[in-house]
């Protein structure tokens, strides 16, 4: 208790990032690049927006000041940047006034400091007042930073009620559901609180890792007690009986860690760290949750043991006969419709259209309707940064007319046409010359109109360091949103094969290690790997996007969480197999084991309905909705298709389980 609350206090010193670039390798392309250019120049990519309606040039420069005196405000750039206003517009590139200045309506980019993003965008809202629009990576970020707290609250609100209830239908005693909860929640805050030694975690360990770990670990609450539950109808002692349930209960809890303790560990290593990030979190919270149940739980119970007795009541759920007799009539069923729907699910999967980045905001926010109007007046806009080695004006110039006329790009701003590659910076203030050369580079700054991922995007990124390439011999840097994205896509499709490979090989070497056997660890990964190959073709079906983070993270997460449900039936199948024959061990084991997996797979749906529900957040809100919806599908598999698949394949299964004893009709 004394650990849990230095824990609970100590979490609230843990910082959270929510930049996603963050957590790319010190290898990738976009991050050296934003290292040379934070060495190089001062500000960053311009990737933030406000239009003001209704302004004249004057009324528009003159706001321009004001942005750009706000503390944490750099490289503010508008129409004067690229043109000399001072000359009639009408004599001017209509293109390049229209991507600033329309029908009144001026549009300006901008950075933040980073690290800030809260507090210099409320100063902005209170600039631009409730008429206008910002939008941007910042902002999107101050919006995350602002939901987080809140959202964790809601989600929490509604979680434990619905936890609750759904224990106190499984169970027959009214305190049995807050010792569970109490036995996982003391894990869950020291898992929090020591994140302090961590320094950090990321927007999605956050928002994440405490209710995955709860609703992942109930299970080994749950078996320990109802073992202790069936001790104490046979022994008088209740430490006796704790004894005895801890010795019986620790295999299957043990089983059941393993599978999802090294199912985590896979994520750990992702190059792209939020994976690990978030690996590392979920593994140590599996640990200390199995310590808990160990450890703290018995120690717990023995004290109240009392109340529990006081507070006994009736199931509250009728008990329904034959269930094992209905599914094994629908078992020839069942493995048609699986093999009917696993080929196109397999290959559904595969093409699911992804979003890299955490997507745009809901357009019933302030940001999402901003960027809407944005959009509506001005159309998309993607900044980039282009860093290429100074000291040829000239060739500078030559790639700039270049990249004016590629595709996409809207604009490029340099010295060499903002200034004029005649004038010599050294004669110029630093205040212009800054915006544009370092000591080693020039900076280009390029407009370009596509959105900031997509194949369009990516495409362009391809061609803009191609163009740049040919003019270089030595390297040149891209910095932005967009190129950042690029990296992320790059990186976690590798990512993506490693770490399921890595998920898969664990998880059926504990399974081996488990059922000493080499068939059933191949019948209980096909079972769960079906049950994710159609999670995850369900956007490809309904022509939505999904967000790859998500998809790469559920893609384990399901498989390591709900393999359970396929350990605790088939451990109980082993066993009634060597009194009975096949048939009637898979019925005698639905009977048994039908109710208590569907209490788990109705708590792990419910942490992903609700994590879809209350997250405004696309990747946790993603992440949600596939785990609430693996979780049932899951369950659905390992109920019809898994016993089908056990008397199917029962010859095999005999033949290769070492000292099976099966039960051999005569």
């Amino acid at each position: 208790m004394v650990l849990t609350i230095l824990c609970s206090l100590a979490q609230f010193t843990v910082s959270v990032n929510y930049d996603m670039k963050d957590y790319l390798p010190e290898d990738a392309p976009s991050t050296e690049a934003m290292d040379v250019m934070e060495q190089e120049f001062d500000g960053s990519v311009p990737t933030n927006r406000v239009m003001m309606q209704d302004l004249t040039l004057q009324e528009a420069l003159a706001f321009k000041e004001k942005l750009a005196a706000i503390n944490g405000v750099s490289n503010v750039t508008w129409l004067d940047d690229t043109i000399d206003i001072k000359q009639p517009l009408e004599m001017a590139d209509q293109e390049t006034v229209e991507n600033y200045y329309k029908d009144g309506n001026a549009l300006f980019s901008f950075s933040i400091r980073e690290g800030e993003e809260v507090a210099i965008t409320d100063a902005i809202y209170d600039l631009i007042g409730e008429d206008n629009a910002m939008a941007g990576e910042s902002l999107n970020t101050a919006t995350q930073q602002k939901m987080a707290g809140k959202e964790s609250m809601y989600a929490g609100a509604l979680l434990v009620p619905i936890i609750i209830l759904i224990l106190i239908v499984s169970t027959t005693s009214w305190l049995e559901p807050i010792l569970f909860l109490t036995a996982i929640g003391v894990s869950v805050l020291i898992n929090m609180g020591t994140n302090i030694f961590l320094g950090e975690v990321s927007f999605v360990t956050q928002s994440v890792a405490p209710i995955l770990q709860l609703a992942v670990s109930l299970d080994y609450a749950i078996f320990l007690l109802h073992s202790f539950s069936d001790y104490r109808k046979k022994l008088a002692d209740p430490k006796e009986a704790m004894q005895l349930a801890m010795k019986k209960s620790f295999s299957a809890i043990a089983a059941s860690a393993s599978t999802t303790f090294f199912g985590f560990i896979a994520l750990s290593f992702m190059n792209f760290e939020i994976g690990s990030d978030l690996g590392i979190n979920l593994v140590k919270g599996i640990l200390l949750s199995f310590i808990s149940v160990m450890v703290f739980l018995p120690a717990l119970t023995l004290l109240f043991y009392k109340w529990i007795d006081k507070t006994q009541h009736k199931p509250l759920l009728p008990s329904l006969k034959n269930k094992g007799s209905i599914v094994v009539k629908l078992r020839v069923p069942s493995l048609i419709l699986v093999l009917l729907l696993i080929v196109p699910a397999f290959l559904a999967q595969s093409q699911t259209s992804f979003i890299y980045g955490i997507g745009e905001q809901p357009e019933n926010t302030r940001a999402g309707s901003d960027l809407a109007t944005i959009k509506e007046q001005f159309g998309e806009s993607t900044p980039m940064v282009l860093l290429v080695p100074r000291g040829d004006t000239a060739k500078e110039a030559e790639l700039v007319n270049d990249l004016e006329d590629v595709d996409h790009v809207t604009s490029a701003l340099a010295y060499v046409n903002t200034v004029g590659s005649v004038i010599p910076p050294e004669y110029l203030n630093e205040d212009i010359t800054d915006q544009f050369y370092s000591e080693n580079y020039s900076r280009i700054i390029l407009q370009t109109d596509t959105k900031t991922e997509g194949d369009e995007a990516f495409q362009l990124i391809e061609q803009v360091q191609e163009t740049a390439e040919k003019y270089y011999e030595e390297k040149v840097y891209l910095v932005g949103e967009s190129v950042t994205l690029y990296d992320i896509k790059n990186i976690v499709q590798k990512d993506n094969k490693l770490v399921n490979t890595l998920t898969i090989a664990t998880v059926a070497l504990v399974l081996f290690v488990t059922f000493r056997s080499i068939s059933i660890p191949v019948v209980l990964l096909s079972t769960i790997q079906s049950a994710v190959w159609l999670n995850l073709s369900v956007p490809y079906f309904t022509d939505a996007s999904l967000v790859y983070v998500g998809y790469l993270l559920i893609s384990i997460i399901q498989l390591a969480a709900t393999v359970d449900y396929a350990i605790l039936l088939t451990d109980a199948y082993k066993e009634d197999r060597k009194e009975m024959s096949a048939l009637e061990a898979v019925k005698k084991t639905l009977d048994e084991k039908i109710f208590a997996i569907g209490i788990s797979a109705s708590i792990l749906s419910s942490v992903g309905f609700i994590l879809w529900i209350t997250s405004s957040n696309p990747v946790v809100s993603s992440i949600g909705l596939l785990l609430g919806r693996g979780a049932l599908l899951s369950f659905i598999m390992v109920v019809f298709l898994l016993p089908a698949m056990l008397v199917v394949f029962d010859k095999v299964i005999v033949k290769t389980t070492w000292k099976a004893n099966f039960y051999k009709e005569k």
